[in-house]
């Protein structure tokens, strides 16, 4: 008998940004705190931009923008950058342990393994995509989904994506902040040539419950599993509506990892795994503190880590990579080495020296 795996399928309404990623943060914490299987949610939100975990919202968002158009803003708690969402966006969270043995190891790995999940759903509606690092569903060059992990709950991960069946880029292009480094980058000049749709690209009227019912039919195949239709139970309702009160509505959530205004140099480095912008105060020769904030993947854990590594200790070059490597293992920033992060605290330092 094939595993079964649980469904939150909401194909009733939009939800709000709250609610959405309520449900999602519940995922992982009832398969490893509630005995749940795996649990698969299929929605859509309403008109809303939603940061990864470790921006600073008003640096990546025209925050009077967003609330002139009505526009919803949160942020979520898996890393990576900055998603529009609304009713034509298949948004998607997963809850599952890091050890299915469907699952390659690490961030890297977890994209992988998801995102043949995704293009085997493209491919049923007569899309060829692939995979493109660090975190995004390409087609011909121009983004279709991009993907989105942490894994936080004991041995358990929750997975996000975001595939477009439609999109409106003029919005997107309005209420967006995008750093000069990214719009540099290869490939970011003009979103409208960077990103594409279900619908631009097959020419025709696909409906966002059509592109539901394939991902879940998709992933019954790669994961050789069955899906039972479910609703939240009690444990799951109180976690949801405790996450909703205690997080998502909450200007502390919302508004943390603010980027610090004042004797504080800057470091901004466009990376393989993100863009990585580090804020450094020195004291004298010493490192008075320092703040790790970008696009990238990580844990709160480890970021802390690397933050409390480098307290008080020397600015030169030497220590600084000495530090990092006594905290340092394999993915601690996905993508992102030991030299890579001592590039952006130099390049932070010589800013802060300056001011």
């Amino acid at each position: 008998m094939s595993e079964q795996w649980r469904l939150f399928k909401n194909l009733r309404r939009s939800v709000s940004t709250a609610e959405g990623l309520a449900v999602d943060d519940t995922l992982p914490q009832s398969v490893a705190r509630n005995n749940s299987p795996p649990i698969l949610h299929l929605y859509t939100f309403i008109p809303s931009v939603i940061v990864g975990k470790y921006q600073d919202i008003g640096a990546a968002l025209r925050l009077e923008r967003c609330r002139a158009r009505g526009v919803e803003f949160n942020r979520r708690s898996t890393g990576g950058g900055t998603v529009i969402m609304g009713p034509e966006i298949v948004a998607l969270g997963l809850g599952i342990n890091v050890d299915h043995p469907r699952l390659k190891k690490g961030v890297g790995g977890v994209f992988q393994s998801l995102s043949l999940v995704l293009l085997r759903a493209l491919d049923k509606i007569g899309i060829q995509g692939y995979f493109q690092p660090k975190n995004d569903l390409e087609v011909n060059g121009r983004k279709i989904a991009g993907l989105s992990a942490a894994s936080e709950a004991d041995s358990c991960l929750l997975f996000h994506t975001s595939l477009l069946v439609d999109f409106d880029v003029a919005l997107m292009t309005d209420i967006m902040n995008t750093p000069v480094i990214k719009l540099e980058d290869k490939g970011y000049n003009c979103f409208s040539q960077r990103m594409t749709t279900v619908r631009d690209e097959l020419g025709r009227g696909v409906s966002v419950t059509e592109m539901i019912d394939v991902i879940q039919n998709s992933f019954e195949e790669e994961f050789s599993i069955r899906f039972k239709e479910d609703s939240p139970d009690e444990w799951e309702e109180k976690t949801i509506q405790g996450l909703i009160d205690e997080r998502y509505t909450k200007d502390e959530w919302i508004f943390s990892h603010r980027h610090p205004r004042a004797r504080m140099g800057v470091g901004q480095l466009k990376t393989k795994g993100g863009l990585l912008e580090i804020y450094l105060a020195l004291s004298g020769a010493s490192i008075e503190s320092v703040l790790v904030t970008g696009d990238f993947f990580s844990t709160s854990e480890d970021l802390h880590r690397i933050e409390n590594a480098l307290k008080w200790t020397s600015a030169r070059r030497e220590s600084i990579e000495n530090n990092i490597a006594s905290v340092w293992h394999d993915n601690m920033i996905y993508g992102i080495d030991v030299p890579t992060l001592t590039k952006a605290i130099l390049l932070a330092k010589e800013n802060q020296v300056r001011l």
